[in-house]
């Protein structure tokens, strides 16, 4: 598989918004062109533990150029969540009609952290030739990939914890981030979650750390049963909700409970947000974090195998991962078929 390293310089630029029915934004498990890894380096957080977090990302790489190209984004960046700085992807209804690649303000999760060369990665990228399809300027409005989970059928899932959270889309109401989101990703509707949020967590609760739309109506979610651990209470009122969801036709989803991993501290004695719900759909596979905890390590991965039958289920060490407080899911980004040059 091709594997293409670009090189950049931050810089200014201005387009103009586009919003067309015609378009979709696609699920996961789709047909994808290629996956982006945002590589990390000595000027990034990663750098104390840097030997150790390269190790993980080259054990991403390998699985990802077995099936599908790889984008690789070298230096300058702030950070390496690409799921968080990277295109949002909406296919044509129509295949006459190009891809957009909607460029959304990635602003450190709240303006928590810098995110000035992040925030340029895209529009960089683009004018280098790397995708197919136009370019959409969404910069007014902060909006990370992690925060949303298509079907592909025109329903978006989100939290209100993390949309709603300060320094993100202020003073804009609920009703008014719902309406631009259902604009901007040609969605039918939201389906806002109400609770969950792992401790450690610097994203505010995206969904990819608690909830996931799998296929055939089915959402894989994270959940305890142990009445003494700090989540309980709030994974399940967020079960509750899931099960009150209906599809557009008012069918029930179907429900996989994924078992949340026993708590994993850092040096100073704080919870990290291990969570197996963090997972990444490729061509023919599903990769999936562990933690070395064996146990819930293959229940989740059995579980994950029974939402995408027919695929690979590969476990990946990504211990290293929620040392920064993420995991698989968030430093990738996946493109649909006809989008990636590679």
């Amino acid at each position: 598989m091709t594997c293409f390293f670009v090189f950049f310089k931050a810089n200014s630029y201005l387009c103009t918004m586009i919003n067309d029915k015609r378009y979709r934004l696609p699920a996961e498990w789709e047909p994808q062109s290629g996956v982006q890894l945002t590589w990390p380096h000595a000027e990034t957080d990663w750098a104390p533990m840097l030997d150790e977090v390269l190790q993980t990302y080259e054990a991403m790489a390998h699985e990802i150029r077995m099936r599908e190209p790889l984008l690789t984004v070298a230096p300058p960046s702030n950070d390496t969540w690409a799921r968080d700085h990277g295109f949002i992807t909406l296919m044509p209804q129509d295949a006459s009609l190009p891809p957009r690649l909607l460029d959304f303000c990635f602003n450190g999760w709240g303006e928590k952290f810098p995110a000035h060369l992040d925030n340029a990665i895209n529009r960089r990228l683009y004018e280098a030739g790397t995708f197919a399809g136009e370019y959409v300027d969404h910069l007014d409005f902060v909006l990370e990939g992690g925060s949303i989970e298509s079907d592909g059928q025109g329903t978006i899932f989100t939290t209100t914890g993390c949309l709603l959270a300060p320094h993100r889309n202020q003073p804009l109401t609920k009703e008014q981030i719902e309406e631009r989101l259902k604009d901007y990703l040609c969605a039918e509707r939201i389906l806002w979650i109400d609770h969950g949020n792992l401790a450690g967590d610097d994203t505010d609760g995206h969904i990819d750390t608690l909830v996931r739309v799998c296929p055939d109506n089915t959402l894989l979610y994270i959940g305890t049963d142990d009445t003494t651990d700090e989540h309980y209470a709030e994974l399940r009122l967020m079960e509750e909700q899931l099960h009150s969801f209906q599809t557009l036709d008012g069918r029930p989803y179907r429900l996989l409970k994924l078992p949340l991993p026993r708590p994993i501290l850092n040096e100073d004695g704080m919870r990290l947000p291990a969570t197996h719900a963090n997972f990444l759909v490729v061509n023919g596979a599903v990769l999936c974090p562990t933690y070395q905890q064996p146990d819930l390590d293959d229940k989740a991965l059995e579980i994950i195998g029974q939402a995408f039958p027919g695929r690979d289920i590969v476990g990946i060490d990504c211990r290293s991962l929620i040392k920064q407080h993420g995991s698989l899911h968030c430093c990738t980004m996946q493109y649909p078929k006809g989008v990636l040059k590679l």
